[in-house]
């Protein structure tokens, strides 16, 4: 399996604090890694120097074999609007901005036009159950729907990697289980690497891969975790033949004693670039 995104020997002190203390961290091609840890473990740490949002004080990081820690803030910059995604806590959306604006915004500033960007971010929104929602400001979406707007806005530049920091945090756990269960199939079906940040192991169970960070060291023995049963990944076991559309969830067993899902199966969604996988209700 390719490499996309490494951390070697990377090494963060903040004052006398050492939050990173030479770890290394490998992503590869399509997978999804989960980095668990206590609050001031470094986990944040880790996901902010493999992301370009700040510099180790010592070791590399590579993007697709190119060393990227050396680049200068613009570069930097530019690299997170272009080859990597991000979905925060809370979104992190513009509120002055309706939601296709918000989608659209990393595009407008690669320079594509506002006519053009706008009609790209339009077409996440049908895919994402967000259909006539385009206009709405993030004031006027529910916690779930603006956290599937942030999915669209990282995955609208078609990034190599998204990141994901506590992204079921500020949600309740049914629209926290659809909100991962819509993350890690959407970035999967657009060929995107995903890394979330989390203290929860019920999100991180949504992985096929956990890490796990203490006092800015990574534990042994960190690596793919136990599978839920038959059905460990979101949607493992359920792929049509042709290997472009997956069944629907709607009759697939819940994640962490959930009640089973016993209604009509969920309308299947076709996202830009022709991939298909199973909606999100609203």
């Amino acid at each position: 399996m390719n490499v996309v995104l490494e951390g070697s020997g990377l090494v963060k002190r903040f004052g006398t604090t050492v939050a990173l203390g030479g770890v290394g961290l490998a992503i590869h091609a399509g997978e999804a890694v989960a980095i668990m840890g206590p609050s001031g473990s470094g986990k944040s740490t880790l996901l902010h120097c493999l992301a370009g949002i700040m510099k180790p004080d010592e070791g590399e990081v590579h993007l697709l074999g190119e060393r990227v820690d050396t680049l200068g803030e613009r570069k930097r910059s530019a690299l997170r609007r272009t080859r990597f995604g991000f979905v925060f806590q809370f979104g992190q959306l513009l509120p002055e901005l309706p939601a296709d604006e918000n989608v659209a915004l990393p595009l407008m500033l690669g320079d594509v036009s506002r006519a053009d960007a706008v009609r790209m971010a339009r077409e996440w929104f049908g895919p994402l159950g967000l259909g006539g929602m385009e206009g709405r400001r993030p004031g006027e979406l529910s916690g779930g729907q603006a956290q599937r707007v942030a999915i669209a806005r990282a995955l609208v530049t078609r990034p190599a990697v998204v990141f994901a920091d506590e992204p079921t945090g500020a949600l309740d756990q049914s629209t926290g289980h659809d909100t991962m269960r819509l993350l890690t199939g959407a970035t999967r079906h657009n060929g995107a690497s995903l890394v979330v940040v989390t203290h929860d192991p019920q999100v991180a169970r949504w992985c096929d891969r956990v890490v796990e960070v203490r006092d800015g060291h990574l534990l042994p023995g960190s690596g793919p975790r136990e599978p839920f049963g038959d059905t460990w990944a979101p949607y493992e076991g359920t792929r049509e033949p042709s290997g472009d559309t997956w069944a629907s969830y709607g009759d697939a067993r819940e994640r962490d004693g959930a009640p089973e899902r016993d209604g009509a199966e969920a309308a299947t969604r076709t996202f830009p670039g022709a991939r298909t996988f199973p909606g999100v209700g609203a």
